[in-house]
């Protein structure tokens, strides 16, 4: 039987037969306002709170305050408490810019990685984190490097992007290859709008 990850998320984790296959990458890609981030936000929270697992949230778009107003406004009122007793690390934009450059910061977070004992991990997203490499060889390469590590530190990760944003040279983009499933959200009018 497959080790599954469950989510939290009602629905989801009935489609996926039980969860997100643990010790796994899973891309989660959608248009702006699909809701990548809070389905990200929901994922770290509850291991925190419903798996006791321990989880770490890479944000290239948000402040560590901006990702605690979002939580909190999704009613994840202990988001705060758990960021500060450790359960959930966060690493935003100032910090993972806090090196001259930023390999020298992925240097770091991934050492940070392999030191610690954290079981769930978020990139979002990966749109971002492509703009921080000027050649596409090292882009390529940190991404290789990067979800090779997680995988050996069993952590289920999820990583966003918009669909077809990191590698638009291509029709199926290399974040395709590099994780080991999918999921694509899609955001559908309703009557109020």
């Amino acid at each position: 039987m497959i080790d599954t990850t469950r989510t939290g998320i009602d629905g989801l984790d009935e489609i996926l037969n039980g969860g997100i296959v643990g010790n796994s990458t899973t891309l989660v890609s959608g248009n702006p306002g699909a809701g990548k981030s809070i389905l990200c936000l929901q994922f770290i929270y509850n291991g925190v709170e419903d798996h006791d697992e321990k989880g770490i949230y890479l944000s290239f778009e948000e402040d560590t305050e901006d990702l605690q107003e979002a939580a909190e406004s999704l009613g994840f009122e202990r988001w705060g408490d758990y960021v500060e007793n450790g359960d959930i690390k966060v690493y935003d934009k100032q910090e993972l810019l806090r090196e001259n450059d930023f390999s020298s910061s992925l240097d770091l977070l991934l050492d940070d990685i392999e030191d610690a004992e954290y079981d769930r991990l978020v990139l979002d997203s990966l749109t971002m984190f492509e703009l921080f490499f000027e050649d596409e060889t090292e882009k390529r390469t940190y991404l290789l490097k990067f979800t090779d590590i997680l995988k050996k530190n069993g952590l289920t990760t999820l990583m966003t992007n918009e669909q077809g944003a990191v590698f638009p040279e291509t029709e199926i983009g290399l974040e395709n290859y590099l994780t080991d499933g999918n999921i694509y959200l899609i955001q559908t009018p309703t009557e109020s709008g």
